[in-house]
């Protein structure tokens, strides 16, 4: 079955930087589109980036700041995140699919950016 394991989140200071992982697994993860999303505290899920064959895109406020990526020799989605700020705060989920509408979607990994 179709399985999506998120990891790389934490604590860091806001400034700091932290990289994502998504080991991707059940699916023919090099021919699909895969997104990431978020969802902060109290708020509702939020669409972050996303790739495919077509190329990559970002939400205006991960411009210039994150970095999606994909090694399909292991399986997996990476989200390269720099100038880490408060309001990033959430838990991240990958997604099949783009702008996170795809059938699938990871537990989520927790990234907090606090001092």
């Amino acid at each position: 079955q179709v399985q999506l394991v998120e990891s790389g989140g934490g604590l860091v200071q806001p400034g700091g930087s932290l990289t994502l992982s998504c080991a991707a697994s059940g699916f023919s993860f090099s021919s699909v589109p895969m997104s990431w999303v978020r969802q902060a505290p109290g708020k509702g899920l939020e669409w972050v980036s996303d790739i495919s064959n077509a190329g990559t895109s970002y939400a205006d406020f991960a411009k210039g700041r994150f970095t999606i990526s994909k090694d399909n020799a292991k399986n997996t989605l990476y989200l390269q995140m720099n100038s880490l700020k408060p309001e990033d705060t959430a838990v991240y989920s990958c997604t099949t699919g783009t702008r996170g509408r795809g059938s699938y979607r990871g537990q989520g990994t927790q990234v907090t950016v606090s001092s």
